[in-house]
């Protein structure tokens, strides 16, 4: 094997964008992340949305999203028609 192609393995601090802080080892010094496990949703049981420069509210005036489209959707079909059971068969 070669010597000297490997980067250095140092301590490294971790900085999350909610403040949380930790240390681990890595080839860089520091490392900034936006998401880290004490803030994740799948962690920590909290839906949170990461909207970078209003995506969500870009989307919802795209198409004129309001959230109330699936009842919109139901109303326009009507009442379900009823389906009759098929009959018994006189087997014995």
């Amino acid at each position: 094997m070669k010597d000297e192609i490997h980067p250095d393995y140092q301590n490294c601090k971790v900085h999350c964008g909610c403040g949380n802080t930790f240390l681990t080892r890595s080839t860089k010094a520091e490392i900034h992340v936006e998401i880290c496990g004490a803030c994740h949703p799948f962690y920590t049981g909290k839906q949170k949305f990461v909207d970078t420069a209003g995506r969500i509210q870009r989307f919802q005036e795209k198409f004129k999203w309001t959230g109330d489209a699936a009842q919109r959707k139901a109303a326009d079909k009507g009442p379900k028609k009823k389906v009759a059971a098929p009959a018994p068969s006189a087997e014995q």
